[in-house]
């Protein structure tokens, strides 16, 4: 896996395949090489040049045990693409990724050619404050749980009962899961603490860039009228929602996903068609 300095810090970042560049920025405590299971490979037949890379915090990437800002995540976003050449290209982000997506929108959008907003908010509600401290909690606690205790609990937030109701794919998930634990360590503690602050969807009325927000139905970890906020928030944006999907919807139902995706990048008034906002059962 190649690096670059960006900021300041050592980024660690994969590139794949040849045309229109596309950077997808991957959501809390997890890796890029999340998005190689499907996006990448479906991006890459469909003629783009694909870049991952692990956000700060995440080894290998420099994990900054002092602590950070969404601001700083933002800055190593932009950084690469400049590194890389890339833009004005389109960037995808979930989840946390979203966030650093939406505030690259604002902060430097001549940089981005299309933005693509995956189970995203912009704003935090009790109930994701009250999540967001618990874990806290539990990480400062130093308390060790057991892996196959932890990975129940990643099934039941992150995936749809149309998955869990299937005995075959429940267990398949729970040994994946199971087996390939999220990051631990300073870094990922220091993303725990990165929440949206009031006032975003606000200030997201100023976003001018071509926006594509993607809700997944059975998302309990940022359920998709949050993200339906953003979308009414960005002028212009489309909004799509995917049924028989939860936070992990990019993994639970990738041909959906990189249906979604690539049908933006081609024409992104082709959803318009829709009413905004609008719920799309693609299965």
């Amino acid at each position: 896996m190649p690096s670059a300095r960006i900021n300041g810090i050592r980024l660690h970042y994969e590139d794949a395949g040849e045309g229109e560049p596309v950077l997808l920025v991957m959501g809390q405590g997890a890796g890029g090489r999340a998005w190689h299971l499907h996006q990448v490979p479906a991006l890459v037949h469909a003629g783009h040049r694909v870049v991952t890379f692990h956000n700060r915090g995440i080894p290998p990437t420099d994990e900054c045990p002092e602590g950070f800002t969404i601001d700083d995540l933002v800055a190593d976003t932009a950084g690469l693409a400049e590194h890389l050449g890339l833009a004005p290209c389109r960037f995808v982000g979930v989840s946390m990724g979203a966030y650093v997506v939406q505030e690259l929108m604002l902060a430097r959008p001549e940089l981005v050619r299309q933005g693509v907003l995956m189970a995203t908010r912009g704003r935090t509600d009790l109930l994701r404050a009250a999540m967001a401290k618990a874990e806290r909690a539990l990480y400062d606690s130093g308390l060790e749980l057991p892996p196959a205790y932890t990975a129940w609990i990643r099934v039941l937030e992150n995936l749809s009962p149309a998955t869990l109701d299937d005995d075959r794919q429940t267990q398949d998930w729970l040994e994946l899961f199971e087996f390939s634990p999220q990051p631990k360590g300073p870094g990922a503690r220091a993303q725990l603490d990165l929440q949206v602050p009031d006032g975003r969807l606000d200030a997201y009325r100023a976003i001018e860039v071509p926006c594509l927000v993607v809700g997944f139905a059975d998302d309990v970890i940022l359920p998709p009228h949050l993200g339906r906020e953003v979308a009414d928030a960005i002028p212009g944006a489309v909004y799509q929602e995917i049924k028989g999907c939860g936070h992990y919807g990019y993994l639970e139902r990738p041909d959906e996903v990189n249906r979604v995706l690539l049908e933006f990048f081609r024409d992104p008034s082709s959803a318009q068609v829709l009413p905004h906002p609008a719920t799309v059962d693609l299965g």
